[in-house]
């Protein structure tokens, strides 16, 4: 049968991007003749996969492409390595670029709202799969996925309050929906990352797998606590940060051992097998009608937040982000304390603001007046 064409033009060889098409696999290994996943990857590992303009611009086409692909069970979302999935927009071009420039700012936000609509429509399901770290941007188009499998030294959390930015991308709409509203208050304002363990605790992933190989033997991540469930007191503890002797013992097995992420392609080509014995039509819907959570919040608020997000650039946004492109590996951040200070005594935002509350990052001391 000749099929009519429904497909926007995608361009070949987008920076950043990969799209390919695996076979599907049944469990034993044998290729489904006539039927395949989308394997679409961030593959900027030199820059933790964080993403730019145009790997956004990808991640859009990719995604329209997988939905018209008649032959696509589903649709695999991944970074490239095993240090991270994605960690959120490219800092170095923020703080190059789009600081104190709103409007240039604003037209990016519309394409950032673009890509999470374009995974949250894409008429595919969508399995984030979580190869390393989740953070800020990145934990917010792999919340608008359906599916996350992790391996289990993943970190998710934002950073926005950090860095000069909110975490309005759609955490703040779709976090509460995973893990209840306090918990995510608890991530969005303080920004303390989640081990793949907690995360799974708190109901943000679907399944988390080991990626750390000893001897030959899978383990499970030794730098969190993975053998109870509470503390003495009763307070859950499992997939906390280790602290003293024992966070040392794990950090020496982790030198030890070797990444492999075997266990988490099984796990991923097992959920997508799992997908494809479903009715389409009926999986199709059954994925929309769970989706529409989450479109209901990210559709109410995500304007309002990308015109905030733009002016942001002229203040917060434009120091925050400007300290982590320009800080040294001691210190990322401005000086907070200094800016809420200069700011209670009405200093405006300005030059001067922004050059004084940097000085922390740049490793110089601050010149108290």
């Amino acid at each position: 049968m000749t099929f009519k064409d429904h497909d926007l033009p995608f361009p070949e060889n987008i920076p950043g991007i990969r799209y390919e098409t695996p076979a599907l696999r049944a469990p034993d290994g044998r290729p489904v003749e006539g039927l395949h996943a989308v394997r679409m990857t961030l593959d900027n590992p030199s820059q933790l996969n964080s993403y730019t303009t145009e790997m956004i611009k990808g991640v859009i086409a990719g995604m329209r492409r997988a939905s018209n692909d008649r032959a696509a069970v589903a649709v695999v979302f991944t970074g490239e390595g095993t240090r991270a999935f994605c960690t959120g927009g490219n800092t170095a071009e923020y703080a190059t670029y789009y600081a104190g420039r709103p409007e240039e700012y604003r037209q990016y936000m519309r394409l950032f709202n673009d890509m999470v609509t374009a995974i949250l429509h894409c008429d595919k399901p969508v399995i984030c799969r979580v190869n390393g770290m989740r953070i800020g941007g990145g934990q917010e188009i792999g919340m608008a996925c359906d599916f996350s499998v992790a391996q289990d030294l993943a970190l998710f959390g934002q950073a926005g309050p950090k860095h000069g930015s909110a975490p309005d991308g759609g955490s703040t709409d779709f976090l509460p929906l995973f893990v209840g509203i306090e918990a995510a208050m608890a991530s969005c304002t303080l920004c303390r990352p989640w081990s793949a363990h907690a995360a799974l605790r708190h109901g943000l992933l679907t399944g988390i797998v080991p990626a750390l190989k000893l001897d030959g033997r899978f383990v499970p991540n030794p730098l969190v606590v993975t053998d109870r469930a509470l503390d003495e007191w009763g307070r859950p503890v499992l997939g906390e940060r280790k602290d003293g002797d024992a966070l040392r013992e794990g950090k020496a097995l982790l030198a030890q051992g070797e990444i492999d992420l075997a266990l988490l392609d099984h796990e991923v080509d097992t959920l997508v097998w799992s997908l494809a014995q479903t009715m389409p039509g009926c999986l199709t819907k059954t994925i929309e009608s769970v989706r529409k959570h989450k479109l209901a919040h990210w559709d109410r608020n995500r304007e309002s937040n990308r015109a905030w997000l733009a002016q942001n650039m002229m203040t917060e946004g434009r120091a925050g982000f400007r300290a982590f492109h320009e800080g040294t590996s001691d210190c990322r951040e401005p000086d907070f304390l200094l800016l809420r200070r200069r700011l209670a005594e009405g200093a405006s935002w300005d030059d001067e603001l922004v050059e004084e509350i940097l000085r922390k990052a740049h490793g110089k001391e601050t010149t108290a007046r």
